[in-house]
């Protein structure tokens, strides 16, 4: 008998016959419940309700895509391009996910949950922040003065009961940092479901896993697209890079080397 335990889990259980997935049999979940509901219940553990479901159904849906210059989308159709899988293009896409592209929702989120638990202000925030010369994830874009998502996912926040002091705060920093720097600093849609996801109960180390739910139906879009209207090795990325290296010389011969 090996001394190794098992592998346990409590989110599927698998038999000849039988998947249940957190104590719901697969077929009841085909015949009642969205995909939406589907990712809430394996990841919550429990059924949405109403509200819930209509939140996280919004949540998915404000980072499915955001055009083909994100690095997961530049990533997934270099990678196609230089004649790989479909599969293999979508994954180089989640790889590219990182703490600068898509790992702003952990990081805002975890600030968000640990200065409601210790009651701390916007203000003692944005000056801890200073003195550490640390910028705030989930602020900011590069493109949009105020983002779409964040004000459609704000609305619907409030309309479902989900405005509360996450919410409050990330709106209040969102001001205090414009007011401080002088430019646009917008609540961004990584910090807007940092803020939301906080509300609904969600842990911070969680940032990740939504973004990647989200922008994968977005990946394999693009990867097929990549795949059934471009040729492979196509211009890819910016061309003509500047080269800062040694001026052109010579291997000297072996008798000086």
């Amino acid at each position: 008998m090996s001394n190794v335990p098992e592998w346990s889990t409590k989110i599927t259980d698998t038999a000849g016959g039988k998947i249940a997935v957190r104590g719901y049999d697969i077929a009841d979940i085909i015949e009642n419940l969205t995909f939406a509901e589907t990712i809430y219940l394996i990841i919550k553990g429990e059924l949405p309700d109403k509200r819930e479901k209509r939140m996280i159904e919004g949540l998915l849906a404000s980072s499915i895509d955001h055009g083909i210059t994100p690095p997961s989308n530049l990533a997934a159709r270099t990678v196609l391009s230089g004649g790989n899988s479909l599969n293999t293009a979508v994954a180089a896409g989640i790889m590219a996910i990182g703490d600068s592209h898509g790992g702003a929702i952990e990081q805002c989120a975890r600030i968000l949950q640990e200065a409601v638990a210790q009651e701390k202000s916007a203000e003692e925030l944005v000056a801890e922040f200073k003195v550490a010369k640390k910028r705030f994830p989930g602020f900011g874009h590069r493109i949009h003065r105020r983002d779409p998502r964040t004000i459609k996912l704000l609305e619907l926040a409030e309309q479902t009961g989900f405005a509360g002091p996450h919410i409050e705060l990330a709106v209040t920093l969102q001001d205090l940092l414009e007011a401080g720097s002088g430019r646009d600093l917008p609540l961004n849609v990584d910090g807007a479901i940092a803020a939301i996801m906080s509300e609904m109960g969600f842990d911070w180390r969680l940032g990740k896993g939504f973004f990647i739910i989200a922008r994968t139906p977005g990946l394999v879009a693009h990867v097929f697209e990549e795949w059934s209207t471009q040729k492979r090795m196509r211009k890819l990325g910016p061309l003509g890079g500047h080269y800062e290296g040694f001026t052109e010389r010579k291997i000297p011969p072996a008798t000086e080397r």
